[in-house]
């Protein structure tokens, strides 16, 4: 093993739930706002999953006022507070972009029971 990877082995964080497309997540997210640090909650769909080891991202997808907001987030940021799976979703596909073309009920993906 090379110094790079074990540099990247110990920055890898150990408290992330298993999860993926379909599943319904909470992410606490650390906001910095001036001097102060808050958490703040972004709760939608896991749409996407990409990459690996430390550069590994996902993808949250959640309908605001009307408006389908997305944010992709870093699996092992520090900035994550945490991650809980509300749902675990039923889904045949890796990436759920058509997901973002529905609307209403047409969007819901079946639960996991």
């Amino acid at each position: 093993m090379n110094k790079i990877e074990a540099l990247e082995k110990e920055q890898l964080r150990t408290d992330i739930p298993d999860f993926g497309p379909g599943d319904t997540l909470k992410v606490y997210v650390k906001v910095v706002e001036g001097t102060r640090e808050r958490v703040q909650l972004f709760e939608g769909m896991c749409i996407s999953r990409s990459g690996g080891g430390l550069r590994e991202m996902f993808t949250v997808r959640r309908i605001a006022s009307g408006v389908g907001v997305e944010r992709t987030f870093p699996v092992h940021s520090p900035r994550l507070d945490k991650i809980t799976v509300v749902h675990r979703g039923i889904v045949r596909r890796a990436k759920l972009y058509y997901l973002r073309r529905l609307t209403g009920k047409a969007a819901r993906i079946r639960e996991r029971r």
